[in-house]
């Protein structure tokens, strides 16, 4: 690649060009591109005997077949990926030297991978667990791979715990069972052992582990990082992405009927949404402390079991990036993209967080053996885009051809090229923090208070969330067989909340605690959902349909909801177009056995004049499952008919009917922008 390669929002997706291939039209060839005359039968000694040795094209193919598979991720195998671009709206020159964060208006190409962590790569999409969130920034300097989660904080505070963790919550391994799941004793034994878990377990049991989509979930660095500027002050910070269609979230009985129902939710709503060209977009936000404020909170800001409250430390938003591209080929980027938080670059540096310290080890040495030796960062997906020189050589997976007969440093042969680059030039600079102490296996005794902040996250949370937190605890525990471990978390929790640990008790059939509590009582709104951004964009409504339905005033309704960037989508009891008493003909674009109310937002039904059993038996059921998942249903014509028959009452929180067309469509817009009516008291 030419040294002098521009780079810009469009530059990873001008080098990913040239290891495209589109098969189609082309001839057959073996990948030594000989022409290939039969692909159907393999070279036998006559047509009934046995096939022969001799047949390259056949031991090929069969070759790289029984090769296709590299392992798994450990973690985040079930995962889905896009390209974009980041756009940095303020310069943060005074606070790093990064170049990719100093010109306003500046794009930089990105590649994100979405992902679950404990699931295989067969696993569902909606089970109830961390969310990976990793964006690779291709910069001028490097690549940058900001490694994050769904979640603020983790499960550990020391990385040599991460394996014991992750035993603890993949299949137990006397009967493998059971997949993506954390309900199981292993792992909740592994909680009640390990109080450091008591905040993340909070997150893990609330509605941000089940999220209605990737686009509609937040990104957190999790670590505490380093800005350091050109003068080499240091500030400590913390990154996050907030999407701008807002924090939603499923409902664990939606959550496990999609899994059955479509366990690729999340990816083909990604993929949708990308290729439909509503392109998600999340805004870049960074909180930034200085280092003479390192000791002045209530909590050590190293410990990456703890938040920084956004009322204590405001989340500045510098920039936005748009996810615009679905990935070609999703073995060769998906699979094959390799992160690593120790990808930085100048400007960017670390913190002794003891979590962050050993993924700087493991990042490296897991692609070792998935990608199958040191070369992966010459994978197309992995490629820098600017120039990258070294004395590094050989190895598996090899694509650079090195000229000229030096390979190391110093040398005289070469004029000592490649050569180091200076810091005031570009060249990294580690930051050089005085460090003092004793070599010593311990942990500071500022890491040691694991409640706090999972009251506040308890405190922070709305009627609804508390609930379903509760209700999560009783699932998780309830499939818990070992008495001793489910009384032991209930115990652990009631450090966290008494009422909430007795009710968990009360249900799951263990002794109340009767000592306990929290003196906690502070509040952080940005915690809970019910206060993100509401918004009907990209909202898929399924439209219910049957013959005789009234035509024109349904396809206003249709049109308007489109108007509003809803998604409506017709559903009928079969496809083709259905008869209508006036106005245009719809298209059904599904039927009550390909799609089921588990994956659309809000419910619209019309019905029809020639509305049989059959329609009312399978709309009734869609309507129903609907309602008690707490989404919006509106209904017109016979529509209200059915709700009568369903005794669903036309007053309900979020159940919309009126006679007026346009009346109708703004009372719907409104109570699909809602999301949820959790004042129904049913689910």
């Amino acid at each position: 690649m030419s040294d002098k390669r521009k780079v810009d929002g469009n530059s990873k997706n001008e080098q990913l060009e040239e290891y495209r291939v589109d098969d189609k039209g082309k001839e057959l060839t073996t990948n030594q591109g000989l022409k290939v005359a039969e692909d159907e039968f393999s070279l036998k000694a006559g047509e009934r005997g046995p096939t022969l040795m001799e047949d390259f094209h056949f031991r090929e193919k069969m070759t790289h077949f029984d090769h296709e598979r590299i392992p798994e991720r450990i973690v985040h195998a079930r995962g889905y990926a896009a390209h974009g671009e980041f756009e940095l709206y303020e310069s943060m020159k005074p606070y790093t030297k990064a170049k990719f964060l100093q010109e306003p208006g500046s794009k930089t190409p990105v590649f994100v991978r979405y992902s679950t962590v404990a699931g295989s790569k067969g696993s569902g999409e909606l089970a109830r667990d961390v969310r990976g969130f990793a964006t690779k920034f291709y910069t001028e300097e490097g690549n940058y791979d900001l490694v994050g989660n769904n979640i603020p904080v983790f499960f550990i505070q020391d990385a040599v715990k991460f394996p014991d963790l992750i035993h603890a919550v993949k299949p137990e391994p006397h009967n493998g069972i059971p997949q993506a799941a954390s309900a199981h004793d292993t792992f909740w034994d592994f909680v009640a052992n390990n109080q450091e878990t008591a905040h993340m377990i909070m997150w893990h049991l609330s509605d941000r582990a089940i999220p209605r989509s990737f686009r509609m979930m937040e990104g957190f660095g999790v670590h505490t990082f380093r800005f350091v500027n050109e003068e080499g002050k240091a500030h400590f910070v913390k990154f996050h992405w907030k999407p701008k269609l807002g924090i939603h979230s499923t409902v664990w009985d939606e959550a496990q009927k999609i899994n059955g129902k479509n366990p690729d939710f999340h990816r083909a709503d990604l993929y949708d949404a990308i290729e439909s060209g509503n392109y998600p977009e999340f805004e870049f936000g960074v909180q930034v402390i200085p280092e003479e404020e390192e000791f002045s909170f209530d909590f050590d800001i190293l410990d990456p079991t703890k938040i920084w409250p956004e009322e204590d430390v405001p989340v500045k938003i510098i920039g936005k990036m748009t996810l615009n591209r679905n990935v070609d080929n999703v073995f060769a980027e998906t699979e094959q993209v390799a992160f690593h938080p120790g990808h930085v670059v100048p400007g960017i540096d670390f913190t002794n967080d003891p979590l962050l310290q050993g993924r700087l080890f493991s990042y490296t040495d897991t692609q070792l053996i998935r990608l199958g030796g040191p070369n992966f960062h010459e994978l197309p997906i992995n490629r820098p885009v600017c120039p990258f020189h070294n004395n590094q050589r050989d190895g598996y997976g090899r694509h650079t051809i090195n000229k000229g007969q030096v390979s190391y440093h110093k040398n005289s042969l070469a004029d000592n090229t490649p050569e180091t680059v200076a810091p005031k030039d570009g060249g990294y600079e580690h930051y050089q923090e005085k460090m003092e102490g004793r070599k010593v296996k311990a942990r500071s005794n500022s890491f040691k208070d694991h409640f706090s902040q999972a009251t506040l996250f308890w405190n922070s949370m709305s009627k609804p969330e508390k609930e379903h937190i509760i209700e999560a605890f009783c699932f998780e525990l309830g499939k818990v067989q070992s008495k001793d471990v489910q009384q032991q978390v209930v115990d652990m929790f009631a450090n966290v909340n008494l009422d909430m640990a007795r009710e968990i008790a009360d249900n799951i059939g263990v002794k109340e605690p009767t000592e306990g509590g929290s003196e906690v009582t502070k509040v952080s709104p940005a915690l809970s959902q019910e206060n993100s951004t509401k918004s009907v964009a990209t909202r898929k409504i399924a439209v219910l349909l049957d013959e005789g339905y009234n035509g024109e005033v349904v396809n206003n309704i249709v049109q308007q909801l489109k108007k509003q960037g809803m998604e409506p989508e017709i559903i009928a009891s079969k496809l083709g177009k259905l008869k209508t008493d006036k106005g245009p003909q719809l298209e059904v674009d599904n039927t009550f056995l390909t799609v089921d109310s588990v994956l659309y937002d809000a419910v619209y039904v019309a019905g029809g004049a020639g509305q049989d059993k059959t329609f009312r038996d399978k709309a009734g059921y869609f309507m129903k499952e609907a309602f008690s998942h707490f989404k919006p249903i509106g209904a017109t014509h016979e529509g209200e008919e059915l709700l009568k028959h369903l005794d669903i009452s036309s007053i309900a929180a979020g159940v919309i009917t009126e006679d007026s067309t346009e009346s109708f469509v703004s009372r719907f817009t409104e109570a699909v922008k809602q999301h949820r009516f959790w004042e129904r008291g049913v689910g």
